[in-house]
């Protein structure tokens, strides 16, 4: 036997013993009957070592997930245990997002205590390549990524329905088949990992394919790990690649976060929002390639990627038609002010004219038939910071009151959120939203809004008092968020020192419905 030291996630270093050789492309495991080929990972959590192997009985080659560990450690060995039988359960379920187990080895079953591992996974072989290597050179297209990660959430949302848990929540486990879909290729969940890391796992791999970087811990080393804000929110997809759509990157924020109200729980939410946002993508890129042609009145295309000749003589036509047109209007003009200059000079073209008998000629305004200047709008000055910010709710208790000073304290990633509802606004009321209130009168002519809230419907509205009723306010300006940041122009500016953002649609997670907002800045003309 030969030995070789290993690291564990823990830190600890256990001797690994296998018949023929260590943990290397040609040791040999499971009692001799496994050729170790390559290794594609480590998950350190699980000191979960993830090889591809040569079955010497039956000739093909299979995914082996060794757990890596001292015997004689009692915790060890149970976690192992645990992990093993999870893996043995899934060994039942078919779908083609999973490899299909196999085989479970375990101590004094397949495994001898002296190879230094306390079980391995035996799956089948999933051809392709690495997701780990996928992100690396650059993120992948947005609407590539909605339909990798639909395919990997069917086959967790059919594992769910069973109650089983697969344990994708690591990058290197997974690989891309040649066909373009993501698959668990090393099975083997964590002992303690539930449901909801498979679901956090689909946003972390969302994330991962829209940034390049891992979301959650654990993560390996190769991939740098996702940004946080320093009150601990996970930045979205969205503030690292501009190209993401907010609704992808809203997607992958909501799964991943594990507190708040508009986390995403399901499986089945997130195929939902994955159809749609992959639909809109698609139906975007397509808009812009038919936008780069174009048809003319002859049912004839032009392109701008092949210009071909019969749109040069086009173009040179209608130049000489327009230089002819040019040409005629001056002769045309310059007949004119002969004929003009002709009866002008001839004393006998008309009648005498008394002079005496006109009224007096006053002189020629220059301005007079000028058109007035168009009226430019008026320049916007500073932002102006609202003195206090309250929820506004005239028909009950307020939505998280306490969260209303996140919406002017300067720092988009502290969120008011509305409470989680179960039907859209108006079912249960009219709406909810946010009033600010202003030391003096400012003559607001513009709100943004800083909000990962996509379909959230908004009315900018202004009052005379602290406490008004809906009716006694006015809409000055209305718009659907769409954007991360949106910016809403008053169509004249509105002297105002109370300002309602008035919620009337929410934004959909799922079956619930639910909206949030990062930071509102009130915009003033200048003074």
């Amino acid at each position: 036997m030969n030995t070789r030291r290993s690291e564990q996630g823990d830190g600890t270093r256990v001797n690994i013993r296998t018949r023929g050789g260590s943990l290397a492309p040609g040791g040999v495991v499971g009692d001799g009957r496994y050729r170790l080929l390559a290794q594609f990972g480590i998950d350190e959590r699980a000191g979960a070592h993830l090889w591809r192997a040569r079955d010497g009985q039956l000739r093909r080659d299979v995914a082996l997930t060794m757990l890596v560990g001292d015997p004689a450690d009692g915790e060890a060995a149970r976690a192992a245990r645990r992990t093993l039988d999870r893996a043995a359960h899934a060994a039942k379920f078919s779908h083609g997002g999973v490899a299909r187990v196999l085989d479970v080895l375990s101590l004094g079953n397949g495994i001898t205590s002296s190879e230094g591992l306390l079980g391995i996974v035996v799956a089948e072989w999933t051809k392709g390549s690495d997701l780990s290597d996928l992100v690396t050179e650059r993120p992948v297209a947005p609407a590539t990524a909605a339909r990798m990660v639909q395919a990997l959430a069917e086959a967790v949302d059919s594992a769910h329905h069973s109650g089983l848990v697969l344990g994708l929540d690591h990058p290197q486990r997974l690989r891309l088949t040649p066909d373009g879909r993501l698959r668990l290729a090393f099975p083997g969940p964590l002992p303690d990992a539930t449901l909801r890391d498979d679901v956090k796992a689909l946003g972390a791999v969302l994330y991962l394919l829209l940034t390049g970087r891992w979301a959650l811990p654990g993560g390996p080393p190769a991939i740098p790990a996702a940004p946080y804000s320093p009150n601990g929110r996970l930045v979205p997809a969205r503030s690292l690649q501009p190209t993401v759509p907010a609704a992808l990157s809203a997607l992958a924020g909501r799964t991943i976060e594990d507190g708040g109200q508009g986390a995403i729980r399901t499986s089945s939410a997130i195929l939902r929002v994955l159809e749609q946002a992959a639909e809109e993508e698609e139906r975007t890129q397509l808009i812009k390639q038919v936008g780069d042609e174009s048809v003319d009145e002859d049912g004839g295309v032009w392109t701008t990627k092949k210009p071909v000749k019969d749109a040069a003589r086009r173009r040179k036509l209608a130049l000489g038609v327009t230089v002819l047109a040019v040409a005629a209007v001056g002769i045309l003009a310059w007949l004119g002010m002969m004929a003009i200059d002709f009866f002008q000079d001839d004393p006998a073209s008309g009648p005498p004219v008394n002079v005496a008998d006109e009224p007096t000629t006053q002189q020629a305004d220059p301005d007079q038939g000028r058109q007035p200047p168009e009226s430019q709008p008026p320049a916007l000055g500073e932002p102006v910071q609202p003195a206090s910010v309250q929820v506004y709710n005239p028909e009950g208790t307020g939505d998280h009151v306490a969260q209303a000073k996140n919406a002017i304290d300067g720092d988009p990633a502290t969120i008011w959120r509305t409470d989680q509802y179960q039907q859209q606004l108006p079912a249960l009321k009219s709406g909810v939203g946010l009033i600010v209130e202003f030391d003096d009168p400012i003559n607001l002519k513009q709100l943004k809004i800083a909000a990962d809230s996509p379909g959230t419907a908004v009315e900018v509205r202004v009052a005379e008092e602290s406490d008004p009723s809906l009716e006694a306010t006015r809409v000055v300006a209305s718009t659907e968020l769409t954007e991360v940041q949106t910016e809403i122009d008053l169509p004249k500016p509105e002297q105002a020192e109370y300002v309602i953002v008035w919620i009337t649609k929410l934004s959909e997670d799922g079956a619930d419905h639910v909206s949030e907002i990062g930071e509102l800045t009130f915009v003033p003309t200048q003074p």
